[in-house]
């Protein structure tokens, strides 16, 4: 497989909206190299990404499992935990949940990360970004 990194942001949720608010009113652009995806702490990261969940990742690239229930049995964890943490990663693009028949078979789409947080969360003071700043 194909090494694809996401890059990940932490901003709280105030920035992130002044942000979007910005962004909507044109009065900030994204830079290319910005990350897509926003987790509000390094805590809620943590929890998407802890090393139980990374072991997940693992065992869908290397297993290849064609149906949850596969998953499951591979994993032993239980169908609802498993479902909702596959969601969780779906939601953030890590995992893609791809129908199969009648079966929803996990793709794992990302295997690499970048995380980028600082004072200013992707904007800095000399740019047009003041719309984020505190």
């Amino acid at each position: 497989m194909k090494q694809k990194v996401l890059h990940i942001g932490i901003m709280s949720y105030e920035d992130y909206k002044k942000r979007s608010l910005a962004i909507a009113r044109g009065e900030y652009r994204p830079q290319p190299d910005e990350p897509k995806i926003w987790f509000e702490s390094l805590q809620s990261m943590a929890q998407v990404l802890s090393d139980e969940n990374q072991l997940l990742l693992k065992t869908i690239l290397e297993r290849k499992p064609e149906s949850l229930k596969e998953l499951e049995a591979v994993t032993g964890r239980s169908s609802s935990n498993l479902s909702r943490t596959l969601k969780t990663m779906a939601r953030y693009g890590i995992v893609k949940m791809e129908k199969v028949r009648r079966n929803i078979r996990p793709i794992v789409e990302a295997t690499d990360f970048t995380v980028q947080f600082g004072l200013y969360a992707g904007g800095h003071p000399e740019s047009s970004a003041n719309a984020i700043r505190r």
